[in-house]
């Protein structure tokens, strides 16, 4: 899928952007030879395209809106989503440790391991496959987000409200997992002041928690 994508790039960058730092650490190899350094410039060249993209795609926004829709388009939510779907989730290489954790699902890993792929492309010479790219999986979601940016933004827009009250977060707790193991569905609640202002489920922690807090903020009336 990913040569299909974006074509033939540098078989040695591609594999260390594959590389989970947990599989480099169980067996001894150098730092270098995981996705770490790829994922921080990576990262760059993420925001350089989506940012290219944005401002030719919005002629009309200002700074600022373009600035929280990519804040939202670059978070690990959105770029998990887009991994999984071209199927790099089962590409990654991981330690015995973290793959017996669950952390092929782990969004963190997995949106991770896409901005490494991004610059192992990037460092292959695969710019217009990169644009491309952002362009067809991850622009796609935008217009949703600018329409619908507090459904994506809840738990910052909760938690500045709750520190505005009493300078005091909200808290979130796992209520239970349910479904399979493949593909669990988690139920998360949100408490602030030992009170649960809403409970909601999601396909991983941070869904839930977001859908969470967007409840919480329906209910509290600051949506």
């Amino acid at each position: 899928m990913l040569e299909t994508i974006f074509g033939k790039g540098d078989e040695e960058l591609i594999k260390i952007a594959l590389t989970h730092p947990s599989y480099t650490k169980e067996n001894n190899f150098s730092d270098l030879e995981n996705y770490e350094r790829l994922e921080f410039f990576g990262d760059s060249v993420l925001k350089l395209f989506t940012s290219k993209l944005l401002y030719e795609t919005y002629p009309e926004s200002p700074e600022g809106e373009l600035s929280k829709i990519r804040s939202i388009l670059v978070s690990d939510a959105i770029l998990a989503k887009v991994a999984v779907k071209i199927g790099l989730d089962k590409l990654i290489i991981l330690g015995h440790s973290e793959e017996k954790q669950g952390g092929r699902k782990r969004e963190s890993n997995i949106a991770c391991s896409l901005e490494a792929i991004l610059g192992a492309y990037y460092l292959s010479g695969k710019r217009d496959e990169i644009e491309n790219f952002i362009r067809d999986y991850i622009l796609i979601y935008a217009e949703d987000i600018d329409k619908h940016f507090e459904k994506y933004n809840a738990k910052d827009i909760l938690q500045q409200y709750t520190q505005g009250v009493d300078k005091t977060r909200p808290e979130y707790n796992t209520v239970s997992v349910k479904g399979p193991a493949h593909k669990p569905i988690f139920v998360v609640e949100v408490v602030w002041n030992e009170e649960i202002l809403a409970e909601a489920e999601g396909k991983s922690k941070k869904e839930a928690e977001q859908n969470a807090a967007f409840k919480a903020c329906e209910n509290l009336g600051v949506i």
